[in-house]
């Protein structure tokens, strides 16, 4: 407890929290209001330290040098070398669902200073203010703060203890585990002993829905999946795509009543994060095939700002179209979405206008980000 209040690592915490400049969370406070409100990370400043020397090498969420990134490329690894079945458990509403007493009792274990063990216990037990009522919890960790994945990652350790003294080849990044097996036979015999593991040591349930026995790549692992080819390379996952296009859909919904700059300007930093996150995909149609798509999307809401055919026919003709075709083209009586894709618009808002947009491309990006590698 003394090197948790200590002046050195409460005001190392202050500036780690101050440094972020970050906007209010869901309980509205800022950043000149944390001064008051350190405890939780400085015990995490303390606790880090203690525990994270000895967590498993396959554990790669939330520790400091550690990433989705080595955890999808240690997948892929695995599969490389004939381990052609993924025994992927999901556990079910796992930060819902954490038992305090197993997990204060993993925490003794290391920790004998009784006052940390309290105010860590009280930490957990903090209940969530609902309609103006608190109610205590008696099972969870609050999510949203930096403990949370550290004791996390201190209670599934017992899995992971587990896997290794077995010999299993895993990868687990928070609550996502997936182990690595070269038989249907072995896997499904993993899959039956984990989640009796789980439920006798941890009393934490495998949620059956979303849990499987299965080929690598026919399953997502953190937002990566893997081709089935002898030598697996990693690939962005269809739900991974279906989720984003989501997210861009939303911008350009948006976009209808703006100028067509202010819609790219939203889209970059999402575009940005997205290719930075998906930098390892060796399969790279799909971001061709994004660029493609969103450029459709731009068109699209080009066509519906412009509205009436005499507008349009003007702005195709403006665009380099001769008179008949715009004319051909703005009064064809169909949809802007069929139009968005028609060689007339193709033809007229070229690729370069939407670079000289500020629009980037996520293919250029891909290439980019790999040239770095």
């Amino acid at each position: 407890m003394e090197q948790v209040v200590s002046r050195d690592n409460m005001m190392a915490a202050l500036h780690r929290v101050e440094a972020n400049k970050g906007a209010s969370g869901i309980d509205q406070m800022t950043v000149a209001q944390l001064r008051g409100h350190l405890r939780e990370r400085a015990l995490h400043q303390v606790l880090l330290p203690l525990y994270d020397p000895d967590f498993s090498d396959s554990s790669y969420g939330f520790r400091p040098g550690r990433s989705a990134h080595q955890a999808a490329q240690a997948a892929r690894r695995y599969v490389a070398e004939g381990r052609r079945w993924v025994v992927d458990i999901d556990l079910e509403k796992f930060f819902d669902r954490v038992n305090h007493d197993i997990l204060m009792s993993r925490l003794t274990r290391k920790v004998k200073d009784t006052r940390v063990l309290r105010i860590t216990r009280r930490y957990l037990q903090a209940g969530v203010l609902e309609g103006g009522v608190v109610s205590p919890k008696v099972e969870g960790t609050p999510q949203g703060g930096p403990l949370s994945p550290l004791l996390s990652n201190i209670l599934l350790d017992e899995l992971d203890k587990e896997l290794e003294r077995r010999g299993h080849a895993f990868c687990r990044y928070a609550d996502d585990c997936n182990i690595y097996m070269q038989t249907r036979r072995g896997a499904q015999r993993v899959m039956t002993t984990l989640t009796r593991f789980l439920q006798e040591r941890l009393e934490l349930t495998v949620n059956a829905a979303k849990s499987a026995v299965d080929r690598p790549w026919n399953r997502t692992f953190l937002g990566y999946t893997l081709t089935f080819h002898r030598k697996p390379r990693l690939k962005v996952a269809d739900k991974s795509v279906k989720r984003f296009k989501a997210k861009l859909r939303q911008v350009c919904r948006r976009g209808r009543g703006r100028s067509l700059g202010k819609v790219i300007e939203e889209l970059t930093p999402k575009l940005r994060g997205w290719v930075s996150y998906f930098r390892l995909a060796e399969v790279k149609v799909i971001f061709e095939e994004l660029d493609q798509w969103l450029r459709r999307k731009l068109r699209c809401i080009l066509w519906r700002q412009w509205k009436r055919p005499n507008t349009r026919a003007k702005e195709l003709m403006r665009r380099g179209l001769t008179e008949a075709r715009a004319w051909q083209s703005a009064t064809n009586g169909r949809g802007p979405w069929w139009n968005s894709g028609a060689a007339h618009m193709n033809d007229a808002v070229r690729k370069s206008y939407f670079e000289r947009l500020g629009m980037i491309s996520l293919i250029f990006q891909l290439r980019r980000f790999q040239r770095a590698l």
